[in-house]
């Protein structure tokens, strides 16, 4: 096969074999991509999918990525807006290595400079963490997948250590850990799930089935996810 040809459908086989790596498990799917979060009417980057992936008709100008996705971030103080948006982004990153490789570098340099800053921002961390996770779970493990060599684990801990007590955050940090540390990810999960009888867009969000009505909630995903844990396990580079 011709070179060119292999890698216009490089794409394709990453997104199969990574689905098979989730196939015979209780997470049918990389848990940060294919499953879209209900953000109500908040602002974020362009969707006309009417399911969890790209529609394959988008005509967004992923040269915008970097900046449009720091811009909906800076402006957001709703977690679960900020999750959508590096979803989306991530799905739109891949069709651009280079616009993926500028907004994880954007986000990691906001989230060290604020290990440094007496005020650190906790949305800094966060965004640095669910992107690189993100990523790990989409990009592939090949060289040209920038998050290759990153952890996300200490930045979402960072963020939780900040705002200790943000279900939404913890829904995330669930999510993450969803195939291990255990017994971080069983807090995560708790705490997600007790936060959300004080937050509808969180209990409408663990409401929802991850992948069509016969598979479990996201509240079920997370706190039943002892089978998914025994079968496989989510790569951390």
């Amino acid at each position: 096969m011709h070179p060119k040809s292999l890698r216009s459908i490089r794409p394709t086989l990453i997104a199969i074999a990574t689905f098979f790596v989730f196939a015979n498990t209780a997470v049918a799917g990389p848990p940060l991509i294919c499953h879209a979060f209900d953000i109500g009417n908040a602002t974020s980057l362009p969707w006309i999918s009417h399911d969890w992936n790209l529609s394959g008709t988008e005509s967004y100008d992923t040269h915008r990525l970097a900046n449009d996705t720091l811009a909906i971030l800076n402006a957001s103080q709703v977690p679960l807006v900020h999750m959508e948006t590096l979803r989306r982004a991530t799905l739109y990153a891949r069709k651009d290595p280079v616009a993926a490789k500028q907004l994880l570098l954007q986000l990691v340099a906001r989230a060290k400079s604020g290990e440094a800053s007496p005020n650190p921002d906790p949305y800094a961390s966060f965004d640095a963490a669910y992107l690189t996770e993100a990523y790990k779970q989409w990009l592939g493990e090949k060289g040209e997948n920038p998050a290759n060599g990153l952890d996300g684990l200490p930045w979402i801990k960072r963020s939780l250590q900040l705002r200790p007590n943000d279900p939404q955050m913890a829904f995330a940090a669930a999510l993450i850990t969803l195939h291990g540390p255990e017994s971080e990810h069983r807090e995560y999960a708790e705490t997600a799930t007790a936060g959300a009888k004080n937050d509808e867009l969180l209990k409408r969000n663990l409401a929802t089935h991850f992948l069509g009505a016969q598979s479990p909630t996201m509240a079920e995903m997370i706190l039943n996810n002892d089978s998914a844990k025994s079968e496989t396990k989510v790569a951390r580079q």
